[in-house]
């Protein structure tokens, strides 16, 4: 299935010149996923909604400050080769081009509705991420809207002092809370109504009760909800107890999903691409399997390497974090670090890697042996 088989949403453009309180205005007024920047008629990149949460962004700051690089795709790219664009990418939208003509923008939401009865075959389990970054109740809105940033996530499940789930905060919910909250300030006192929001306990801006989904759930089921809703993903929770969160499935998951391709060595997607540097692709995929090879009775589907830059840098070279997960037979298993420039980042998540990896199938191991033992215990 090439793009150009199904519609493609409206473009809205504007120029890097513009500002930032005509991007909210158009936000409010149409919703739309994403605003292409162009510079001088030529396409730059994209401006969504999330990359608005910055509290301390005036609106007559320039679209030039705030927008980020986005692929362009061709209307007749295939539907998994831009699956892949887009979690490489680290974005839920791309624009559409015929030839340098820009056509519309592709988004997430239609590349899933357009495949939804292919999910069918598919659990929740096959695909969500278990790894899931949690926040309290009393955790104040600052740190809520840090860890959404840190760890380019779209949702944070809301636990009470207890480690139950009671509610879920989403960018959304924290974009519409300031936006309502600025609009009742007069633009004396906004900064100071900018700092006391940030002090405000997330229980105040979450979701509540929290809809949710269970590992065996069909995953065109999950998809469906998330689309019917406008969900960016679910809590996944286990079937006997919606109290306790096991992870979270988002949109990005299933991308991932439908992107991976039968290939002779082992499928690694990276998102943000470009904060490589001197770090390849090749390098990454070859360094990951030797870890996998050595411990080859741990069959590795898939591996997920995520980057993301720090201000902070270091002659020169950014604080950069990377956070490595494989799909495995055994489970998920995650390893992450922080370095100046992605070779030291994602060499510390590595090492990090292959220690968790170690400890997982030591943990597999002492189950077997532990069954092995109370069953010969039953023969008795």
């Amino acid at each position: 299935m090439d793009i150009v088989d199904f519609d493609t949403a409206d473009a809205v453009a504007v120029d890097v010149g513009a500002r930032l309180g005509k991007v909210r205005a158009i936000f409010e007024s149409s919703n739309p996923k994403a605003v292409v920047v162009t510079d001088d008629g030529d396409y730059v990149g994209v401006l969504t909604q999330r990359q608005l949460l910055r509290s301390h962004v005036e609106d007559d700051t320039k679209v030039s400050a705030m927008y980020q690089p986005a692929p362009r795709v061709d209307e007749d790219a295939d539907v998994r080769d831009v699956a892949r664009v887009l979690v490489e990418g680290g974005t839920t939208v791309a624009p559409v081009f015929d030839g340098e003509r820009l056509v519309g923008l592709v988004t997430a939401d239609a590349i899933l509705a357009a495949v939804l009865d292919n999910l069918a075959a598919l659990q929740v389990a096959d695909v969500y991420s278990a790894d899931a970054v949690t926040v309290r109740e009393d955790d104040d809105l600052g740190r809520v809207i840090n860890q959404l940033r840190e760890h380019g996530v779209s949702r944070l499940p809301v636990l009470n002092e207890n480690g139950y789930l009671t509610g879920v905060v989403t960018t959304q919910d924290v974009v519409d809370f300031v936006t309502r909250r600025e609009q009742r300030a007069t633009r004396g006192d906004r900064a100071g109504d900018s700092a006391r929001m940030l002090d405000l306990p997330v229980y105040d801006v979450m979701s509540s009760p929290v809809t949710t989904t269970t590992p065996a759930t069909p995953l065109d089921e999950a998809v469906g909800r998330m689309l019917e809703r406008d969900f960016a993903g679910l809590v996944v929770t286990p079937a006997d107890d919606d109290r306790v969160v096991a992870g979270v499935l988002t949109k990005t998951d299933v991308l991932r999903a439908l992107s991976i391709r039968e290939e002779d060595h082992l499928d690694v997607q990276v998102t943000n691409v470009d904060l490589l540097d001197t770090l390849t692709r090749p390098a990454v995929r070859e360094s990951i399997e030797a870890v996998v090879d050595k411990y080859a009775e741990m069959q590795v589907q898939h591996a997920h390497v995520r980057f993301h830059k720090h201000k902070e840098k270091l002659r020169g070279t950014p604080l950069i974090q990377c956070k490595i997960r494989l799909r495995t037979d055994h489970g998920q298993v995650a390893g992450s670090g922080e370095g100046y420039g992605a070779d030291h980042a994602f060499h510390v998540a590595l090492d990090k890697l292959e220690r968790n990896v170690i400890e997982l199938k030591g943990l597999n191991h002492d189950e077997a042996y532990q069954g092995q033992l109370l069953r010969k215990l039953g023969e008795l």
